[in-house]
């Protein structure tokens, strides 16, 4: 489309009375038979999707403002609005709107925006306007009360807005104003204060335009100055006038746009200063002044924006080293409100507008005034920055790698950052957290883009870690070459929390890039010397900075953390802290804590290796002691492999039986006698299998220790039985390395309760008799047809003594007895 009359941007207003854009379009009104009415409707320019589709409702209240805006409410909490480019077309647009509502179109507002009773409607009806007392100075107290008397109805609120308008009522009740202030009349003075303050509550766009044009804005604010509430007048038009100077730091050739900034800073200033605080009531009143000045600005931006030799002077200037110091400071702050003002714009105004700025070398020019000496500057220029980094942090990333290639590390744009952070004077250092914030923003790889060319997160990391890193980390070095902190005061203390923030951020996100500075720069031993800080926050950032980096559970740190000793610090931190229960020994013992649950084997032993004795005593929480244990059992482990491969098996339940081998033991069980089942034997049924790590590893140490006197029982027997002539048992009974026992049978009496080498069989290796007393269980491995089955019998404790002693004193004979 190339009407532009009809050309406009949408906006709804936000939880925080602010509007929000919501795109721009051509706006055209026609029936729609889903609404069932006449209704507004607006098509993006960019892609023809409907933006807005709005039923003129009969009802609902429509105000024209500033001869270009249209707003009205759909719901009770959604604001709409069309501002348009051109007035034609806002005019063309508010006569459908009055033509479907039945409203002469010489109105600003359609509809009473609550609803009277029916009494109050009628009265008001009956009389076709409101008529105004003659603008006369002993009138004054007769309208204001007037004016007063119809703020609470809507109704009214209209009909007064409408006299006053069509009247130019405004402008006689000004020239009251200079009438009464000449005979010093008081009363007079305040009376018009209740006016004027009145006309402001009437929040109508035509009044405002009346009160905030050239000629009439310093008499509106000078009666704003005789609050009735203060013994003594407000000095509001001294200040305007005298020490409110405009500066124009750049000349400003457009007329219209100097006009346009000299209004919205007096509206502005009548907003913020001269008006009284809102009651809660009166809030949504001034809802069109907010407007007001949004738009105003909005204006201004884009004015300044399109003026391209205003912004090239500007860059020039800030540039020229000719440009004096006074001179410049002026050009910054000037820079710095005009980025402010781009905060109100919108999302795609906002981007048009730094996009310019950018194109205009704003980061060069940025980079010259940071290198220079002047407090005031540099700091508007750190706030400029600020808004950049907010705004496109890749755009940044991207400059300042440029100019690497052509400038030595020391004046980077990055770097000068970096230097003004560790630099602040302020003793709460409220710019170095300032700056520690962008950088931070600077570095978080969540923001950076990823194309098939070029990955940003590698090269700006590889670049920040070359040419940066070590600016960041000199303060740290240079104050950690001892056992303690050299310089211990409270602002270099809260300097190196800023930096060891910064730092964890890295090892939390940046992997192998810290990990290599950490470790090459031995950067973590200067950090622990931190612990001795007097200042208990420090303590704890560098103990938490530890504490990220063994949450990693990388080796490659693990082996960095027991080559160079780098628990010492942390121990003797614990030690010096003593039995106070507090966020220190809270922080120690979790850290400590995290490392026992995950079973941090390298760590775990040089802990206890190292500092067992230091720590021994530590009996109100039982980490230490956990610890310790976990160090007897890897060692344990270490020291008997079988062992630790039987335990794998049992834990982590590899072997299972199928189906037919369950169906074929089920039907043996119950095939068997029940002569042939030992006193006291436990029956357990297959699916009970699991056993508990501690419980098992005492049944297996004694186990093994028995193993060689078996083994030669059973040859013995063996041996027995060949000489007696009898045939040789059809099963072979062996001890593998990977199990404790294993038999391989070849029929099925191998696997009978009566068998020497079935699982109830008092004499064989794995059945209860033959398990020590401070044992709940024990288990036996059988193996049929190559399926290899894992089963569990627990023991009666009463009987383990008796059952010891059975085993003992049973015969050979009845060892060797086998089912033939």
């Amino acid at each position: 489309m190339t009407d532009t009359r009809r050309r406009v941007k949408v906006y709804t207003l936000n939880e925080d009375r602010q509007w929000d854009d919501r795109g721009t379009g051509h706006v055209s009104s026609g029936y729609v038979e889903r609404l069932k009415g006449m209704s507004l409707l607006v098509r993006a320019e960019s892609d023809g999707s409907l933006l807005l589709e709005s039923k003129i409702n009969p009802n609902t209240a429509y105000q024209k403002q500033q001869d270009t805006l249209i707003v009205w409410s759909e719901a009770e909490n959604y604001d709409l609005a069309l501002s348009f480019q051109e007035k034609a077309g806002c005019d063309e647009i508010w006569e459908k709107i009055c033509q479907v509502q039945g409203k002469d179109p010489s109105v600003d507002i359609t509809q009473d925006l609550v609803d009277e009773s029916e009494e109050e409607r009628f009265d008001d009806m009956s009389s076709p306007g409101l008529e105004l007392p003659s603008c006369e100075l002993n009138r004054l107290e007769e309208i204001a009360e007037l004016v007063a008397s119809s703020l609470p109805s809507p109704l009214r609120r209209e009909k007064l807005a409408l006299a006053l308008e069509n009247e130019g009522y405004i402008k006689k009740l000004l020239e009251l104003f200079h009438v009464c202030e000449d005979l010093e009349n008081i009363e007079g003075l305040h009376h018009l204060y209740e006016i004027i303050k009145g006309i402001f509550l009437l929040n109508r766009t035509a009044l405002f335009e009346v009160m905030f044009s050239e000629e009439c804005i310093m008499d509106v604010i000078g009666c704003l100055e005789y609050d009735p509430a203060l013994s003594q007048p407000r000095k509001h038009r001294e200040f305007l006038t005298k020490t409110a100077k405009f500066k124009e730091v750049i000349p400003i050739s457009d007329p219209e746009l100097k006009q346009k900034i000299h209004q919205t800073y007096r509206v502005q200033y009548i907003q913020d200063m001269v008006l009284p605080t809102p009651s809660v009531f009166e809030e949504n009143m001034l809802s069109t002044l907010h407007s007001f000045i949004f738009f105003n600005k909005v204006e201004i931006v884009g004015m300044l924006q399109e003026d391209e030799k205003f912004l090239t002077d500007l860059f020039a200037q800030l540039t020229d080293e000719a440009t004096d110091e006074e001179k410049r400071q002026e050009l910054v702050n000037f820079l710095k409100e005009f980025c402010a003002f781009s905060q109100t714009l919108q999302p795609q105004n906002r981007d048009a507008f730094f996009k310019t700025l950018s194109n205009m070398g704003i980061l060069p020019a940025l980079e010259v005034i940071l290198g220079m000496d002047d407090t005031q500057v540099r700091s508007a220029a750190t706030d400029i920055f600020s808004y950049l980094v907010e705004y496109n942090p890749s755009m940044v990333r991207e400059f300042v790698m440029q100019e690497a290639q052509q400038n030595d590390d020391d004046i980077l744009l990055i770097n000068l950052i970096i230097e003004h952070m560790i630099c602040d004077t302020d003793p709460e250092l409220g710019g170095a957290v300032q700056l520690m914030g962008l950088l931070r923003t600077l570095v978080d790889p969540e923001n950076m883009l990823a194309t098939a060319n070029k990955t940003e997160k590698t090269e700006f990391l590889g670049f920040f870690y070359k040419h940066c890193m070590h600016v960041l980390t000199a303060p740290l070095l240079a104050n950690t070459t001892e056992d303690k902190p050299s310089k211990d005061d409270f602002q270099t203390a809260q300097l190196l929390a800023l930096v060891l923030e910064l730092l964890t951020f890295c090892v939390e996100h940046h992997t192998y890039h810290i990990k290599n500075y950490i470790i090459n720069k031995d950067i973590l031993r200067r950090v622990l010397v931190l612990m001795a800080s007097k200042h208990a926050f420090l303590a704890l950032c560098a103990l938490r900075f530890k504490r990220k980096i063994i949450g990693l559970k990388d080796e490659f740190y693990n082996r960095y953390i027991m080559k160079s000793f780098l628990f010492e610090p942390v121990v003797k931190a614990f030690l010096n802290n003593g039995s106070r229960y507090n966020l220190m020994n809270s922080a120690i013992i979790e850290m400590f804590e995290f490392i026992r649950v995950e079973d941090i084997k390298s760590l775990t032993a040089h802990v206890i290796e190292n500092y067992w004795k230091a720590l021994e005593d530590v009996d109100y929480v039982q980490t230490f002691k956990g610890l310790k244990l976990r160090f007897e059992q890897q060692r344990e482990r270490q020291d008997n492999p079988k062992l630790d491969s039987m335990r794998s098996i049992l834990r982590n339940h590899r072997y299972r039986r199928d189906a037919r081998t369950l169906e074929d033991e089920e039907e043996m069980w119950f095939n068997t006698d029940e002569d042939d089942m030992e006193d006291g034997e436990a029956v357990v049924s297959p699916s009970d299998k699991t056993k508990n790590d501690d419980d098992i590893m005492d049944p297996i140490s004694k186990f093994m220790e028995r193993k060689k006197l078996k083994e030669s029982e059973e040859k013995e027997v063996l041996l027995k039985t060949n000489l007696s002539g009898r045939q040789s048992p059809s099963f072979k009974l062996s001890l593998s390395s990977g199990t404790k026992t294993n038999l391989t049978s070849q029929s099925p009496a191998a696997n009978l309760p009566g068998s020497p080498g079935s699982p109830g069989s008092p004499g064989s290796p794995g059945s209860p008799g033959s398990v020590p007393k401070n044992t709940s269980q024990t288990a036996a491995i059988t193996t049929k047809g190559g399926l290899v089955g894992l089963v569990d019998y627990p023991d009666d404790d009463e009987d383990d003594d008796e059952d010891e002693d059975k085993e003992d004193t049973l015969p050979l004979s009845k060892k060797a007895k086998f089912e033939s």
